[in-house]
């Protein structure tokens, strides 16, 4: 897809974000919005994928969702690009629903690979994946999504100090840097200091990206790509705004885990145009 295209499924994608979200009145809108404009580029664009799914992911990209919180955006992202259908959408969060709010494995949802609602375990399961593609001389590459306060959890930098000591050079790990998590900012919750030092202190590649423009996430995931097989994995810091693409929930931690209300909706929607690609 070249980048209107992508431009337009992002607007598609976060049209139903807000609209799961508001039908059961629960789950995550603000990371999700944030995120839409890089999940959309990695799935539609970026990622080398194979026809079907299957756990083992031999001879194609990975990805990890470690913030699994942000469901809607990647339960989005999955259906329109051909995992499972896209009026399965509907379902989201509803009793007996494969599309529960923090995705799950036991259901065998298509495209789900590891259970993510705990919080700091994603990267450890994403170095562990792309150990295994080196060791079984699989040339392909490990994506993970992060949220930057989930960093505040230890378990992420014994990954970090392990993917780095075994050059675990085929792993792309993004962490989502909005500055905000459930109970405030960051920088108040518990500041994070410069992650970009941190990350090439621990021995990793280390890329800028503005995650809400397509044009810089396509170059810089570019770039990413690149730096693999060079001895070091690569880490991306994702600046992105909360909410975005919604004035009134953008920029801010009161959005992370509530649902509009009718009202909201609406508004939500009127800023989101209606694409080709139709609500489900």
């Amino acid at each position: 897809m070249n980048t209107e295209q992508l431009k337009e499924v992002a607007t598609q994608v976060r049209r139903d974000i807000v609209r799961m979200v508001h039908k059961v009145q629960s789950g995550h809108p603000g990371g999700s919005l944030g995120c839409t404009d890089f999940l959309t580029a990695l799935y539609f664009n970026v990622m080398k994928r194979k026809e079907g799914f299957d756990m083992n992911g031999v001879g194609e990209d990975l990805f990890f969702l470690s913030n699994g919180h942000i469901s809607p955006v990647f339960y989005s992202v999955l259906a329109r690009c051909g995992y499972f259908p896209v009026s399965e959408l509907a379902t989201f969060r509803h009793i007996n629903s494969r599309l529960q709010g923090h995705p799950a494995t036991h259901e065998h949802l298509p495209g789900v690979r590891i259970a993510s609602g705990s919080l700091g375990q994603g990267l450890s399961v994403a170095a562990g994946a792309a150990t295994a593609k080196k060791l079984n001389g699989d040339d392909t590459i490990v994506y993970s999504l992060h949220g930057d306060g989930e960093l505040q959890e230890g378990q992420n930098w014994e990954a970090i100090m392990y993917a780095a000591h075994h050059k675990t050079d085929n792993l792309i790990a993004t962490i989502d840097c909005n500055g905000q998590q459930i109970d405030g900012p960051t920088d108040k919750v518990m500041d994070l200091g410069s992650l970009s030092a941190k990350f090439e202190a621990f021995g990793w590649v280390v890329l800028d990206m503005d995650g809400n423009d397509m044009d810089d996430v396509l170059n810089v995931l570019a770039k990413a790509k690149e730096a693999t097989g060079k001895g070091s994995p690569v880490c991306i810091l994702m600046r992105t705004v909360m909410g975005k693409g919604v004035s009134f929930m953008e920029g801010t931690h009161e959005w992370h885990g509530i649902a509009p209300n009718d009202k909201q909706l609406e508004e939500a929607l009127s800023q989101l145009p209606v694409t080709s690609l139709g609500d489900y």
